[in-house]
């Protein structure tokens, strides 16, 4: 129960992040340290941070809701690849090194890691 709890609490996280991308973007682009871009880069701005958040969210509503690991992997996989891209973006190209961002990300993945590895024995022991 507990891993479907955590799950869940992630994807609320993902959740309010994917609405305020929805209704309120130059919010959302502020939350995140970004300006809130002009012509084709906000097209772009919009349509990956939005799929972005919308598929974490997805993904860890729906590992907790059919108690399927392989949903949770592939968010935290997404979460995780993200913490090395910026982390990648500080090292090569001269970026802020975002900590409070990078931090967040691994242990968001590795909490739905773990979870993963545990959702399906919780769901046999019943």
């Amino acid at each position: 129960m507990v891993y479907r709890v955590i799950a869940g609490l992630i994807g609320a996280i993902m959740t309010v992040t994917a609405i305020s991308w929805i209704f309120d973007p130059s919010a959302a682009a502020a939350s995140l340290g970004m300006p809130y871009l002009d012509g084709l880069a906000r097209s772009t701005q919009l349509g990956d941070f939005t799929a972005f958040f919308v598929f974490t969210a997805v993904m860890c509503w729906l590992g907790a809701i059919t108690q399927q690991g392989h949903y949770l992997q592939s968010a935290g996989l997404l979460l995780f690849l993200a913490a090395v891209f910026r982390t990648l973006a500080w090292a090569i190209y001269g970026a802020a090194f975002a900590t409070d961002f990078i931090v967040f990300e691994v242990v968001c993945a590795g909490l739905l890691s773990f979870s993963a590895s545990r959702i399906g024995r919780d769901a046999n022991i019943i």
